[in-house]
């Protein structure tokens, strides 16, 4: 096979070089040269043709659009966040930091998928056959029939793709994965856009559904071109401590379903196993209330979660510190200063400290109201009472704003036995309503109401 002829082209002008230059001879920016594939001068075949079929244009009425077929995991949290199940054709990218338990979590999926009679295939381009046997091994998956391919070439890859045909392939991971066109080490700009792209076509045009593991940087964003999560339809995001038990994986983007759902897992010692009620873990175990401590309903996706916020305030220096955990920190400063102005309440002297219990990110307005009634609490040493909520956005005016699905909320905080919230009027529920049953909500307008039927309430 005759290797193309690679250039460097500028991310910023277009421009073109035949070797790598620390600036653009035409735009003279610095390191924007990035390696391609030079384009041939004899008319050919284009790799990416089967991307682009012909087709005729045509009205969207006209179109017959049926549902996408789905093939459950067997892991009801995976198929929560992945829409329902995997898609056939369907890419998806899944990162998260080293050791939080992806490779973990897709070898028991496509343990599960191969014995519901899927059939499977495992790249694994970081270790050798036999630490997949060992790590299967001891996650209990006695007898497994998955088949495993330790390779990092692409086109062999491809060719073991064509030739064994699976319904589900996973690339564990993509920044192991080199092409022989490209000179570059794998792992580089190049060889990721290069190597993604040719999977994605792989599977449109074979209908494989195929899984890329992708590696993170510091700050915790998927490593690679950024066009990596445009190519792709699903991005899916581990969350979590690695110290902890408890994991969480995301959908930032999903074709195929909703975004910002979430799924909840806990590390065993045979893998990762779903976890039906998450609340439980967000929820820290009070024998009797605490000063700092408010609890909320916050929505991930579809799914409403009870949440316990926590907030600390100390006396500071002439500089005291605002820190969150899982929240908004610009936020959090906003929050303060509404506290100050609109309910009299000041902690220009004092360190604020505010964390979402279990590790959850927040990142929801409706955690305003939540945040500012731990926070009094904190400061004046005193618990809001037994069983309480609250949730509800708040304005730089001092307005308690409406959250989205409030009767969601409410319905969940029932179930679990909470007796009194404090709520947007506009969330409030119809009287009367049994599903309420056992608990009392109060409607607030504003955020000095809030604070003076929280003080009544303890």
């Amino acid at each position: 096979m005759a290797k193309d002829k690679t250039q460097y082209t500028c991310n910023e002008c277009g421009g073109s070089s035949p070797k790598w230059l620390g600036k653009c001879p035409h735009c003279n920016a610095w390191n924007t040269l990035v390696e391609s594939v030079a384009e041939s001068a004899t008319p050919s075949k284009n790799r990416f043709a089967s991307l682009a079929k012909t087709a005729e244009v045509t009205t969207l009425a006209d179109i017959d659009a049926t549902d996408v077929q789905r093939t459950p995991t067997g892991h009801d949290e995976l198929d929560r966040v992945l829409g329902g199940g995997i898609v056939e054709g369907g890419v998806v990218l899944i990162g998260g930091d080293p050791g939080i338990g992806k490779s973990t979590l897709l070898l028991q999926a496509l343990d599960s998928l191969q014995r519901a009679g899927l059939k499977t295939l495992y790249v694994t381009g970081e270790e050798s056959g036999a630490q997949v046997a060992l790590r299967s091994r001891r996650l209990g998956l006695d007898g497994s029939q998955v088949s495993v391919l330790a390779e990092i070439q692409l086109e062999k890859i491809l060719a073991t793709l064509d030739y064994v045909k699976p319904g589900i392939a996973v690339i564990d991971s993509i920044q192991t994965v080199y092409s022989e066109q490209l000179t570059s080490a794998p792992g580089s700009v190049a060889q990721v856009r290069e190597c993604a792209a040719h999977l994605t076509r792989a599977a449109k045009a074979s209908g494989t559904a195929i899984v890329l593991v992708g590696h993170v940087t510091k700050e915790g964003a998927l490593a690679g071109p950024r066009v990596l999560e445009h190519m792709v339809d699903t991005v899916l995001y581990f969350e979590g401590d690695t110290h902890s038990s408890f994991r969480l994986i995301r959908a930032i983007k999903n074709r195929f379903g909703a975004v910002n759902e979430i799924g909840v897992f806990a590390m065993t010692e045979k893998g990762l196993k779903g976890v039906s009620n998450p609340s439980a873990i967000f929820l820290s175990q009070h024998s009797e209330p605490v000063p700092g401590s408010c609890v909320m309903v916050t929505l991930e996706g579809t799914r409403p979660m009870l949440v316990e916020i926590q907030a600390l305030v100390d006396s500071g220096g002439p500089s005291p510190r605002r820190l969150s955990v899982g929240l908004d920190r610009d936020r959090l400063a906003m929050l303060l200063a509404v506290l100050h102005r609109h309910a009299g309440v000041a902690c220009m002297d004092q360190d604020v400290f505010v964390n979402a219990v279990g590790g959850v990110r927040i990142s929801e307005p409706a955690a305003d109201l939540a945040v500012m009634l731990s926070i009094t609490s904190s400061l004046r040493g005193k618990p809001l009472p037994k069983g309480f909520i609250a949730f509800g956005e708040v304005g730089l005016a001092g307005e308690v704003r409406p959250a989205p699905r409030g009767q969601e909320r409410l319905k969940e905080a029932a179930k679990l036995g909470f007796s009194v919230a404090v709520v947007p009027k506009a969330n409030l529920p119809k009287k009367n309503d049994k599903a309420f049953e056992g608990l009392t909500v109060h409607g607030v307008d504003r955020i000095e109401e809030a604070m003076e039927l929280a003080r009544s309430l303890a």
